[in-house]
């Protein structure tokens, strides 16, 4: 599937390794405020077609979570998952010819409470 920055900078291509109906979104305090819902794609299934100088990334915490944006349009296309870094989360509004409105009601995972941050 072709993913692509609103500006056309970046072109990826990914395979999602669910349906699109299976898109969430999540509530800790990065992800509430972008608000986009995102598909699972295996490490080896994204592949950046073209404007990898264009994406830059964003951090925090512990470092483990990379989130990547388009420098030019600011559209998030993807990021590596804390909750499970061999995996990336992809914007499915991204996707050429998706509308997440054609999904139906996208659930929400609690990431104010995320599983690495529970004390043992």
């Amino acid at each position: 599937m072709k993913l692509t920055c609103h500006c056309g900078a970046v072109e990826l291509d990914v395979t999602p390794n669910e349906p699109l109906t299976e898109a969430g979104r999540c509530d800790c305090s990065f992800c509430r405020r972008r608000g986009a819902a995102a598909v699972t794609v295996d490490l080896d299934d994204l592949r950046i077609v073209k404007g990898e100088d264009n994406l830059t990334r964003y951090t925090w915490g512990t470092g483990t979570a990379k989130h990547y944006f388009c420098k030019t349009c600011g559209i998030y296309t993807h990021h590596q998952r804390r909750s499970n870094p061999n995996e990336y989360g992809v914007n499915v509004a991204a996707i050429e010819g998706v509308n997440p409105r054609d999904l139906g009601d996208i659930p929400w995972s609690d990431g104010v409470n995320h599983p690495s941050d529970a004390k043992d």
